[in-house]
């Protein structure tokens, strides 16, 4: 059974900066790609970014490129999600997921669907305000 917890998350300024830790288990090797998604007030829940740890492939949405970095620790099974230039648009829950080869085939061709991941995290709160 695949699970995702994620770590992180809390009350930031706008400009500043915070990283979140995606840890997942369950995944046979490392055949397995991660997403970020996140859920502001009153929005829908949208794709962030996402990463297949085995070869690096990775995705960013438009409104974080530039912004926020992800990147995989393969030997720790653990994604992270560095957040820089923080808005306070970005305040939301934000979510881990994991999934298989379907996941790894979305990154490459540039999507997060959010029925293509098979776990998720219980999310973490990211707020941006002064």
């Amino acid at each position: 059974e695949v699970h995702v917890v994620e770590s992180g998350g809390g009350l930031v300024q706008p400009g500043g900066s915070m990283r979140l830790s995606c840890e997942v288990s369950g995944f046979f090797g490392h055949d397995y790609g991660v997403g970020w998604f996140r859920q502001g007030p009153g929005k829908a829940r949208e794709g962030v970014s996402g990463i297949s740890p085995s070869d690096g492939t990775k995705f960013y949405a438009a409104s974080v490129k530039g912004r926020f970095t992800i990147s995989a620790d393969a030997n720790k099974n653990t994604v992270y999600l560095q957040m820089n230039s923080l808005k306070p648009e970005d305040t939301a829950v934000y979510y881990c997921a994991a999934g298989g080869y379907t996941v790894i085939a979305g990154l490459v061709h540039g999507w997060l669907r959010e029925h293509e991941y098979d776990a998720w995290g219980q999310g973490t709160q990211v707020t941006v305000s002064s």
